[in-house]
Parts: structure tokens; C-alpha cells; sequence
């Protein structure tokens, strides 16, 4: 059983979701604003966190970057929200999708079944036990989820860690912004692919400039 950790301000939304997860199966645990929800993620393990955006005390944004100190747990933030560049700030951040208000719970479920599923079958790939890829000064533990840097490790998010991976394991393929969607954040991914161009940015700062480079008029691949 999946256990979510809701962090919403608005008691009627927050009791309409905690009761429509548990009716799916899910154990959850509600928190009233960004202090809150900070102190029920510290004291317990989480599966996925359901954050709202606009609170009093602590935005949903500074709690995201406080999680993702110490943390890749799936978030995904609720926002009334809808332009583009407080979405590519939760994608900066490390969110790993947006649902905006208002919203079904249908829709919600779907969301969450399919964030969990991405990160439940990105545990081992393709069967393979105890796997470590290299390139060049780059080294990637599929199993350990680690990425290191001349022997050293480097601190990614899950998504970012994703990215290295799918590059590592096809070194010779060039990947389209689409190409990449579909691949780390799945066909029912929500947004844009501003998305993509952020997260490859901070990969290359950590890794390189030359780590993953653009092939022009078509997309991204693995540098050599």
C-alpha cells in the first residue's frame, strides 16, 4: 500500500482528497500548510507527496526545495496556477508533475498511478542486476541510483538521474524533445518541453557542457 503525504491549506479540498485516496487504497496523511507538512515528511516515509502551491506560512515551492534537500520522493504540486514560468520554477525545483485547479479526482488518481508507476519500474533496468554504465569520467550505478564524477559522487534529482541514464544506455542515439517526454516523464506527462531544456542545463553544469550536446534541427545525444 502507497502511502501519500497531502499538503493542502483548504480543508474541504484537503478532506475530499484524503477520503477519495483512502477509497482507492492509499494510506494517507494530511498536513494543514508548508510548516506542517515539512514536519509530518521528516517524521515519516512517504511514496508520493500531493503539495499544494499557494499556502500560508510556506509556499508549496519552498517546501518542494526543502524535500528535494534530503529527498527524490515523487512530489506533485496542485496549483491554480497556469503559466508557464511557475510551472518551469516547480520543474526547476524538481517536481515530477503539475495537476491545476480546479480539478477531478479522477484525474488525480490517474496522475498518481502513473507517477508511481514510472518510478516503480525505473528500479532495475531491463532485468539487469548490480549494473554499472560508464562514459569517459562519468560512471552510473542502475541499481544504486548513483552517478559519479571522476570517482565522486554527484547529487542529482530523480528525474535529472533519469536523464543520465537514458542517454547512457543508448550512447549513440540522438533523442528528441518528445523522444524525452515520453521516456522520463511518460506519454500522459502534462506540460512542455521547456521542461527538458532546464533539466539537461543543470545536468551539464554538474557533469559538463560537453556531456550531452545538441545535434542541430534535431534533438540531444550523448557527448563523446
Amino acid at each position: 500500500m502507497a502511502r501519500i503525504l497531502v499538503v493542502e491549506d483548504e480543508v474541504r479540498i484537503q478532506a475530499i482528497l484524503a477520503e477519495f485516496l483512502r477509497e482507492y487504497g492509499y494510506d494517507v496523511m494530511c498536513a494543514d500548510d508548508g510548516l506542517e507538512g515539512i514536519a509530518r515528511f521528516n517524521e515519516g516515509i512517504f511514496d508520493l507527496v500531493l503539495l499544494d502551491v499557494m499556502m500560508p506560512k510556506v509556499d508549496g515551492f519552498a517546501v518542494l526545495e526543502l524535500i528535494r534537500q534530503s529527498s527524490d520522493v515523487p512530489v506533485i504540486l496542485l496549483t491554480a496556477m497556469e503559466g508557464e514560468v511557475d510551472q518551469i520554477k516547480g520543474f526547476d525545483l524538481g517536481v515530477d508533475d503539475y495537476i491545476t485547479k480546479p480539478f477531478s479526482m479522477n484525474l488525480v488518481i490517474r496522475r498518481i498511478e502513473a507517477v508511481l508507476r514510472r518510478r516503480g519500474s525505473s528500479d532495475v533496468v531491463d532485468g539487469a542486476e548490480d549494473q554499472v554504465i560508464r562514459c569517459g569520467d562519468v560512471s552510473l550505478d542502475t541499481v544504486g541510483c548513483e552517478v559519479s564524477l571522476q570517482g565522486c559522487a554527484v547529487a542529482f534529482t530523480f528525474k535529472e538521474f533519469e536523464l543520465i541514464k537514458l542517454f547512457m544506455m543508448h550512447p549513440n542515439r540522438v533523442f528528441t524533445r518528445d523522444d524525452i517526454l515520453n521516456h522520463v516523464w511518460g506519454y500522459d506527462f502534462f506540460g512542455n518541453d521547456a521542461v527538458v531544456n532546464n533539466h539537461i542545463m543543470r545536468i551539464r553544469r554538474k557533469l559538463g557542457g560537453n556531456f550531452i550536446v545538441t545535434v542541430r534541427g534535431m534533438g540531444y545525444k550523448l557527448g563523446r
